[in-house]
């Protein structure tokens, strides 16, 4: 199916009783700036039910060999949404019985009790409570990209606060925090966990590492470009070089480039910093929540009930110390119903990117959503039309 609507074609298919899915996606492709590229799929109960993607109808550029035509298994920097990805494998190991969630993190990494962090424990950590949103130096591109470098110089950081005692957002930190609990337990890194148990049973576009081959599927990312009045807005948030925030994005140091520089860089892209590092298709992204909590292609579901019950119950909530404003985590996913998508089941759980991207796994009622987009989103985070996609998409699970 291919629908045109103004500068942009929608292709793809949708089961059905999700029309109304592909109806919302074109209607806000037509209103959507001419270069716009994005996908939108779904699963219910282990079975894809909507896979649609928009291109530019007259593209700007040549189609060349390290940018071929943009389709539904073009790849995306997804940011954090990466940290679905890196928490489900902590959560496989805490099924397994490998990790305990109320042991002290330095039961696992004693190095990681240094200025007075002995007591936290992993379930604190997944959190966002230990209060290490990054270091007082900062970290170069090359160091950033390397988890283990991440892990070793926030070992000896004095956290930013008395851990436990609040949260703030790890935003790009969580994942080499974990992955060394990871790595401590089982000898592996987080990354080859990952591919070994989640992505290479499945066959998912949804890279912790990508390989140099899979590099011309790669789409750039490309700048938010707000207008005057959301440029204003941008302009209006207090920005102090030593601030939680700024510490936390590493904005600290002298120079600390673009955010879209992150994905942008094959060192990231290779390595699959796991924290923001990762590139998906929409199709990765929901097909990886599918699995985690459905049946799909005959394998039983990743996790189990109670594995899905204490992922997704909330952890923290209230004030987070580094965006500011109200928050809620489960244990390393963001309870997405309470952050986003109040008609979502609860327990519902995911997480979403910078850019725009949007993933989550709704237990209750089955749907397993990811979103991509080329063009990050203002403001930042979830892309404001996943509410549109997402609400029309839940509709339509509940109806079959």
């Amino acid at each position: 199916m291919t629908q045109q609507t103004g500068e942009a074609a929608v292709h793809g298919t949708v089961a059905d009783g999700f029309e109304a899915v592909r109806e919302e996606f074109a209607v806000f492709v037509a209103g959507e700036r001419a270069d716009y590229e994005g996908q939108l799929t779904a699963y219910v109960h282990g079975r894809r039910v909507v896979d649609l993607w928009a291109v530019p109808a007259a593209r700007t550029r040549p189609v060349t060999a390290t940018e071929p035509r943009p389709d539904g298994d073009s790849l995306h920097g997804v940011f954090s949404s990466t940290k679905g990805a890196a928490h489900l494998v902590v959560a496989l190991l805490v099924q397994d019985g490998v990790l305990e969630l109320d042991r002290e993190v330095a039961h696992y990494w004693p190095e990681f009790a240094a200025e007075g962090k002995g007591a936290l424990t992993l379930r604190e950590l997944l959190a966002h409570r230990a209060g290490l949103v990054g270091t007082d130096a900062g970290f170069t591109l090359e160091e950033l990209a390397d988890d283990r470098v991440i892990a070793e110089r926030l070992a000896v950081q004095r956290p930013f606060w008395r851990p436990g005692a609040a949260f703030g957002y790890h935003a790009l930190v969580i994942g080499a925090l974990t992955g060394e609990v990871v790595r401590r337990v089982t000898g592996r890194t987080l990354q080859e966990v990952y591919e070994e148990r989640v992505r290479a049973p499945y066959g998912l576009d949804f890279f912790l590492g990508l390989p140099a081959e899979l590099e011309p599927r790669f789409r750039t990312v490309l700048p938010m470009t707000p207008t005057p009045a959301q440029q204003a807005e941008l302009d209006a948030v207090p920005h102090g070089p030593h601030t939680l925030a700024s510490i936390a994005f590493n904005n600290q140091v002298a120079e600390p480039g673009e955010l879209t520089d992150f994905p942008n860089a094959r060192i990231v892209r290779a390595s699959g910093q796991s924290s923001a590092g990762g590139v998906a298709s929409a199709r990765g992204l929901a097909g990886m929540y599918a699995a985690a909590i459905s049946t799909v292609d005959g394998r039983p579901p990743l996790l189990k009930p109670d594995t899905i019950g204490e992922i997704g119950q909330i952890h923290s909530l209230g004030h987070d110390l580094v965006a500011r404003a109200p928050r809620a985590f489960g244990l390393g996913f963001q309870a997405t119903a309470e952050n986003l998508y109040p008609f979502l089941g609860a327990g519902t759980f995911g997480h979403s990117g910078a850019g725009g991207s949007q993933a989550f796994a709704d237990p209750r009622s089955g749907l397993a959503y990811g979103y991509t987009r080329r063009r990050m989103a203002f403001p930042g985070g979830a892309a404001p039309e996943n509410t549109g996609f997402v609400q029309a998409v839940h509709t339509a699970a509940l109806a079959v």
